[in-house]
């Protein structure tokens, strides 16, 4: 998770799209230009075999623009030894600056 939140800061969309499952990786990644990654925190994290969540809060600013935050539940699965990223909801009880129903990368 936090290599992936690392990638993000510095759109390195190679690593980004090899860590994203097959199933649901997009064919490409857009970068908002100007966007600041503040923080990152690990609200919590569960592990049942193959099959692995993180919920985490990522804080960023676009340009001089107000401080905003995406919380998540990421899934993420184990394949061969190796963890990709699927999917990632927003826990229902919490209010996020942007509507969270496509991948953080893909929006503009």
């Amino acid at each position: 998770m936090r290599s992936r939140y690392v990638a993000f800061a510095l759109c390195k969309e190679p690593y980004l799209l090899a860590t994203w499952h097959p199933s649901t990786r997009p064919p490409a990644l857009a970068f908002e230009a100007g966007t600041k990654w503040l923080g990152l925190i690990i609200l919590g994290a569960s592990n049942v075999s193959e099959v692995a969540t993180v919920e985490f809060i990522a804080r960023f600013r676009i340009g001089g623009g107000s401080a905003a935050r995406i919380h998540e539940r990421s899934k993420f699965i184990r394949e061969q030894g190796l963890w990709f990223y699927v999917d990632g909801v927003q826990p229902a009880q919490d209010c996020v600056s942007q509507p969270h129903h496509e991948p953080l990368a893909a929006r503009k």
